[in-house]
């Protein structure tokens, strides 16, 4: 059975300083972060790093020791894999209980499954994130952008960097981590959609920018910053952005733009009116 790695020397900073009442807090919006009581507890060794994401992954649900055995070691885990789990598990359960209260209550072993319990929504970034954005879009769908802008804006706050920027993604958090980045996507695809809806085309020029070189045959980005490029008065630039993307794409894929795209483009070029009240009603999907 492998020894229990060391236990890092907590530093006392608080995962933020909102007032929020002491527990377990939990971030995987960026590198990897275990506050007991506003003391930092993530743990160093790279196992149970690994280990400790794929709770937090998976908060408040049921994770098997199988699962956490392939997390950790593949196809090939060795013959003292599921003891070394549970030693793994035993140094998490250590490190909640190591403060003046004691939070091991949060780690739940069960049926040789573990769960890692929050209390509430505010307690993970992922959650957070995830209450903030279904708000939005909750209020895009009743017509309040400028609440929806807000509430968006905040989901995307709850990000600190890449999901899990500091832990190596085994074989289960792999997905987990794909679906987290697709969704920041998504969120911000909304958020500037709603912006357009209420003429901030100037201020997403640079993010905008930024976008469509990190997402380059994105489509809908594109379009994004076709429109905020042509309400800001820059009709050529906007026309570019569609010639150097069908390049792209056709280059890349052998495809022509969406429709929608095309025709997007064919209204800026002919300065059609119905862009300054519709800012998204021609946007690809």
């Amino acid at each position: 059975m492998s020894t229990s790695p060391s236990r890092p020397a907590p530093t006392g900073k608080p995962v933020e300083p909102d007032g929020t009442p002491p527990g377990v807090r939990i971030g995987v919006l960026g590198p990897l972060s275990l506050f007991v009581d506003g003391e930092d507890r993530t743990p160093s060794a790279p196992k149970p790093r690994q280990l400790l994401a794929l709770l937090m992954l998976n908060a408040n649900q049921m994770v098997r020791a199988g699962e956490c055995i392939t997390e950790l070691w593949g196809s090939h885990p060795p013959k003292t894999a599921l003891s070394t789990l549970q030693t793994y598990v035993l140094y998490i359960r250590q490190i909640l209980r190591g403060g003046a209260t004691d939070r091991s209550c949060a780690l739940v072993t069960r049926n040789q499954s573990y769960q890692l319990g929050v209390a509430a929504p505010r307690a993970s970034d992922r959650l957070r994130f995830e209450d903030l954005a279904r708000r939005g879009r909750e209020a895009c769908a009743v017509g309040d952008p400028a609440r929806a802008s807000r509430l968006l804006g905040e989901a995307l706050d709850q990000w600190r960097g890449p999901a899990l920027a500091d832990v190596p993604a085994g074989p289960v958090t792999s997905a987990h981590v794909v679906e987290l980045e697709e969704a920041r996507r998504g969120v911000r695809e909304w958020r500037v959609e709603v912006d357009l809806q209420l003429g901030r085309h100037r201020e997403l020029l640079t993010e905008l920018a930024g976008l469509s070189d990190q997402h380059p045959t994105h489509e809908n980005i594109h379009a994004q910053y076709m429109l905020a490029l042509h309400r800001s008065g820059l009709r050529p630039e906007a026309l570019g952005v569609f010639q150097r993307l069908r390049c792209r794409l056709g280059d890349s894929f052998g495809i022509e733009p969406v429709p929608r795209l095309r025709r997007l483009y064919e209204a800026i070029d002919a300065d059609d009116p119905v862009l300054r009240v519709q800012a998204g009603a021609l946007h690809a999907t």
